[in-house]
């Protein structure tokens, strides 16, 4: 068991015995009662009142212990949460103190050059050295950045016989479509290996779109795949710094980026999502990274190992989480992912509430979705993390390691209802001049989206955009 392992497992007993105590000495459990309620007591034709009497006994009886039970496991997940949080603070702190970079915990070489400064035979065999990659780019309907993505992907430093730019358009708008394919024929000119790849239908939306795209035979000739939205633009030097890693170490699967943000400043809803992002790359994806233990992949601006991710079963469109899919699917296999921080991607936040809402209530669903799909398959998996050879897998351990996949659930689905609360109040059907909403229709359209597979709303505005990363 390696040292993220043993920690998480540590921290879960440590977890559970802490919530158990703080219970006891609230008085939120109580151990006397627990002992009195499973003792000889009276019985409902005893107890004087009728049905009251009766009722009575079935609520000291069952109902009690039920909700003593609850009381404890939220008990527990509360304090999960603050160890954890306190935990992954303290091993980001010590790896800012230490100095403790991805290049200290996994080799890392630097190539030579960038593939164009030499010229003739030397060219050639210094572009022999570099891998095949591929960067994807899925789209749908971006009308004002589809040439900031392309250009920034075009632009990236590799030999261009090496490189391939994927463009996955699924705009439904006939004229972007075609904006989209004049762009990529004037980077062709050029002489950058850009293919421009459309499908019949939407079926699985951005996976479906990926999963496609690697079905190409090209596709199947890259070692290494770089993934970027369509509002993420990577600096020129972001494959020579992040796929080193990839190639020095055969049991990485993923290199993840960190997000950088252009309009962190244009209002207070931006500042606070910042604030949250911040978290979640510092503290979060810092401290799984230097402990080998897990992290999910964001989505975008990371570079996968086509290995990993046939190993792992490809893209499922089965959620709207189809990047946290992939990274759990992975991890079980024994893949371990790096986070880099010093490798920094252009992306936009949300800039209305709208778009906020529709975000957070995509992840929300997502997240509460897949750990419906995958809980019990995390539970009974026979491969540790990182395990080179089959052997039990303790299911306190399983608990811990799902752990940050439906935890994003509990803290999101406060702030998802409560958008879906606010949608409701503050939109009236005006076509069939209907009454607003109640809420009690909100929560019974939030549970029901929660078990479905929510599409991506249309647009080509920046917050619609941003909403659907």
């Amino acid at each position: 068991m390696e040292a993220g392992e043993a920690a998480g497992a540590l921290l879960f007993v440590l977890a559970v015995a802490a919530a158990v105590a703080a219970a006891a000495a609230t008085g939120a459990v109580s151990f006397t009662y627990l002992a009195s309620v499973g003792s000889a007591g009276p019985s409902p034709a005893s107890s004087s009142g009728g049905w009251r009497g009766a009722w009575a006994w079935v609520r000291s009886r069952a109902v009690a212990p039920a909700l003593q039970a609850v009381v404890w496991a939220c008990m527990v997940m509360s304090v999960m949460l603050v160890v954890e949080a306190t935990y992954n603070c303290a091993v980001s702190v010590g790896v800012k103190l230490l100095g403790w970079k991805p290049e200290r915990r996994f080799k890392w070489e630097p190539l030579a050059g960038d593939g164009d400064e030499e010229k003739g035979d030397a060219a050639a065999a210094a572009a022999a050295a570099y891998p095949m990659v591929m960067v994807q780019i899925p789209m749908y309907n971006e009308l004002e950045v589809y040439k900031l993505s392309i250009g920034a992907a075009c632009e990236l430093k590799w030999p261009k016989e090496r490189l391939i730019v994927q463009v996955l358009d699924d705009s439904t708008d006939p004229s972007i479509k075609n904006l989209v394919e004049k762009e990529c024929e004037n980077w062709s000119s050029k002489g950058v290996n850009v293919k421009y790849a459309t499908r019949i239908g939407h079926k699985g939306f951005k996976a479906g779109a990926l999963k496609k795209g690697m079905e190409w035979d090209y596709a199947k000739q890259c070692e290494y795949i770089a993934l970027f939205d369509a509002d993420y633009q990577p600096e020129p030097d972001f494959l020579l710094r992040t796929v080193p890693f990839l190639m020095h170490n055969s049991n990485v699967a993923l290199v993840q980026a960190r997000w950088v943000f252009v309009n962190d400043r244009a209002s207070l809803l931006t500042r606070i999502q910042k604030t949250f992002l911040d978290y979640h790359f510092k503290v979060e994806q810092e401290a799984g990274s230097a402990t080998f233990a897990f992290f999910s992949f964001n989505g975008t601006a990371g570079v996968w190992r086509r290995e990993a991710i046939n190993d792992a079963g490809g893209w499922k469109d089965r959620t709207t989480v189809e990047d946290m899919d992939l990274a759990v699917r992975a991890t079980l296999k024994g893949w371990k992912f790096v986070y880099v921080g010093d490798v920094r991607v252009k992306s936009e936040l949300p800039s209305t509430y709208e778009a906020y809402c529709r975000q957070q209530f995509r992840w929300a669903c997502g997240s509460a979705n897949l750990f419906r799909k995958m809980a019990w398959e995390v539970l009974v998996a026979k491969l540790l993390p990182g395990a080179t050879s089959r052997r039990p897998h303790c299911r306190l351990h399983s608990l811990q390691y799902y752990h940050p996949c439906f935890r994003h659930d509990p803290r999101s689905l406060p702030t998802s209802l409560g958008c879906r609360l606010h949608s409701y109040s503050t939109h009236r059907r005006h076509r069939h001049k209907k009454p607003r909403k109640s809420a009690y229709y909100a929560v019974v359209d939030f549970v029901r989206e929660c078990h479905v597979h929510a599409s991506p709303k249309s647009g080509s505005s920046r917050s619609a955009r941003a909403a659907r990363v």
